[in-house]
Parts: C-alpha cells; sequence; structure tokens
C-alpha cells in the first residue's frame, strides 16, 4: 500500500530557526523528522513511500536519493508545485493514488499510532476516508475552580477535551473525486465528507506530537536524546 507524505509547507514558524531548511528535514535526534515519519510506517510494513515535495524540494529530493533505506523501502518524490495546498497535492499525483486505497499523512507529526487498526477501522467503517483523531496536551496548565471562584488547585498540561485532526489517513480513491487543485484537505474537502457519512474517525489514545513550533522541536529532541521517544520504542526499519 502506498503512503503518501505531504512534505511541500514552508513551515514559517521554524525558518527563524532553521533557515534555508525545509521543514521535514528538520532534525530531531539527528534524523530529519521526515525520517521519523517514514520509519512509524516502515516498522509497520508499509514499505512504499511517495513525498509530495513543494518549497526546497530539491533537499527533499537529495534526502530520499542520499538515505540509505533497507532493501524493499522506496521512497520517491513528486514535485506538486510551490504554493499548492495540501488537497490540491493529493490531486496532482492522482494517477499513482487512484489504482487502490492509499495511506497519507504529514511530514510533521509523530505518534505511537497502530497503523493496523487504522486500517482496520476504515474497512469496518466502509467510508470514503478515516482520520486519526486526538485529545492533544495542552501547552499549558489549566486553574481547577471551586463553586465560589476559588482556585481550588492546578492541573498541568491536561490533555484537552476535544478531538482534532491527528493527521494519519486512510483513503479510498473516491476521495481524490472530492479534491480540486486549489483544495485545501482539511477544509473542504474533508468537511463535505463528514457531512455526507464518507469521514470515520479513529481515536487515538496514545502519544502524538506535531512539530509546528522552534519549541515542539526541541521538546522532541529532548525526548529521543532521553530515550524516550514514544513514536521510536521498540520500533525498527526492516532489514
Amino acid at each position: 500500500m502506498l503512503v503518501a507524505i505531504l512534505c511541500g509547507g514552508r513551515g514559517t514558524r521554524l525558518q527563524e530557526h532553521s533557515p534555508g531548511i525545509p521543514k521535514p528535514l528538520v532534525e530531531i535526534g539527528g534524523h530529519p523528522i521526515l525520517w521519523h515519519v517514514i520509519r512509524i510506517y516502515a516498522a509497520q510494513g508499509y514499505c512504499r513511500f511517495l513525498l509530495l515535495c513543494g518549497y526546497r524540494g530539491e533537499q527533499i529530493e537529495a534526502f530520499a536519493r542520499e538515505t540509505y533505506w533497507p532493501e524493499g523501502v522506496e521512497v520517491r518524490c513528486a514535485d506538486t508545485g510551490m504554493d499548492t495546498p495540501t488537497g490540491g497535492r493529493l490531486r496532482r499525483v492522482r494517477d499513482e493514488l487512484s489504482a487502490a486505497p492509499f495511506l497519507a499523512t504529514y511530514a510533521d507529526g509523530v505518534a505511537d499510532i497502530d497503523l493496523a487498526a487504522l486500517r482496520a477501522r476504515h474497512e469496518a467503517a466502509g467510508t470514503l476516508a478515516a482520520m486519526t483523531v486526538v485529545r492533544p496536551e495542552l501547552p499549558f496548565g489549566v486553574a481547577l475552580l471551586d463553586d465560589e471562584d476559588g482556585v481550588a488547585g492546578f492541573h498541568e498540561k491536561p490533555r484537552a477535551e476535544h478531538w482534532v485532526n491527528g493527521g494519519f489517513f486512510s483513503f479510498l480513491p473516491g476521495v481524490l473525486e472530492h479534491l480540486r487543485e486549489d483544495s485545501v484537505l482539511e477544509r473542504e474537502p474533508l468537511e463535505r465528507l463528514a457531512a455526507t457519512g464518507e469521514l470515520a474517525a479513529f481515536r487515538h489514545e496514545g502519544f502524538w506530537a506535531c512539530m509546528d513550533t522552534y519549541k515542539d522541536a526541541v521538546a522532541l529532541d529532548d525526548l529521543y536524546a532521553a530515550g524516550e521517544a514514544p513514536w521510536a520504542a521498540g520500533l525498527a526499519l526492516p532489514s
């Protein structure tokens, strides 16, 4: 099964600290975060990857070409345009994605996700798409108030109450019919699928993190350096 990874964004909130480097190549533990994302899938048996490139795509192509990939792991790149939105990038490679179900994700999120469970949820739902949803850890502590508005205590960085898009998708080819060149995947296409009952949710209760800022990158790097990276625990690329 093909895994499409969206690698075209500029990562503007990281540019101040990583000038000239596309977001997917910002390093965590000495390896680009894109390497970690590929590793999550490859360790669970997925070996075909298509990187949908845009901003500084030549650097991502060089990474794919120069990195050692174990036998059977195939990493290819497709130039999907400098400023193409996420849905448009998938549409531009529709010829490669239209033959069979496929997985998709972003190049900046890691999780200890069970991909087989995601696929099973999608198949059981019988929908065009399944989206992993997560409850992220809030970046700050919260005050616990009593009935008289006294502060009864604090809860340090609790999980959000609401579920958000976790960025790990399972798609049938019919999803491509909902995409246009100017489609932002997370907006109108997913909203339409949800409105028509064609979008299932896969609840992931484990670890999940998205590298949006330099602070996020430092936090992930610290976890990896301490040997406490949940997305990497027990995982290894197939030999």
